[in-house]
């Protein structure tokens, strides 16, 4: 049995992407939640115990299959996918397979001023000014979901046709586009639509609300 270990639903983008990559492998998972915030932005106390006691590496996801731990949604991702090669989470072609691998890591190590500027908040909705360099992040994303789309895959309205490693690694920016308020052109919009829509991102939204909704009743 597969263990994933995660962080809150409404805030964790990290957790989002390999939780998808598992719901799209149909592999059976256990689900972990380790709380990482007691209020908006505030690290709870005790946190730091707590993802060392599943993860040295002090973070999650942490994924356990038996005593093995993977840790980081990347390697996650790939352990997966590895595991499950009949689920497609790769392109079956290798140009586009790298293709794939190349976007999904392009996000996994970039877009730092997007990030920064733009935290995941599933449920919230913000109003920002953009900086230049976050401007220039979002721009980079629409033309990275233009060009695979461009393409015209097969198979579903995703970036290489079904859904793989390569959307769950833009899931969480599907978010924070919607949570800022950003305009999308007709095909990104479209795509993010598309990611929305796909039932094992509405469960993990659905979790979100309800995470935040327990907030709120206990604050009361």
């Amino acid at each position: 049995m597969l263990t994933l270990y995660i962080g809150d639903k409404n805030f964790s983008s990290w957790s989002l992407r390999p939780w998808l990559v598992l719901k799209a492998a149909g592999a059976p998972f256990e689900e972990r939640m380790i709380p990482l915030l007691k209020s908006p932005g505030v690290y709870r106390d005790g946190l730091k115990a707590d993802l060392l006691s599943v993860n040295p590496a002090g973070h999650v996801p942490v994924l356990y299959d038996g005593d093995l731990a993977v840790w980081d949604s990347l390697a996650i991702s790939e352990y997966v996918a590895e595991r499950f090669p009949e689920a497609g989470l790769w392109p079956d072609a290798a140009a586009e397979r790298a293709k794939a691998r190349a976007i999904a890591a392009e996000m996994h190590s970039g877009f730092a001023a997007m990030r920064g500027e733009m935290s995941m908040d599933i449920c919230g909705r913000h109003e920002k000014t953009l900086s230049d360099a976050a401007r220039a992040d979002v721009a980079r994303v629409i033309a990275i979901w233009e060009g695979c789309r461009a393409e015209k895959p097969l198979g579903g309205p995703f970036l290489f046709g079904g859904f793989g490693i390569a959307d769950a690694f833009y899931a969480p920016v599907v978010a924070r586009l919607r949570t800022y308020g950003v305009a999308l052109p007709p095909v990104a919009k479209a795509y993010a639509e598309a990611v929305f829509a796909y039932a094992p991102m509405r469960e993990w939204c659905d979790g979100a609300a309800r995470e935040i909704a327990a907030r709120e009743a206990a604050a009361r």
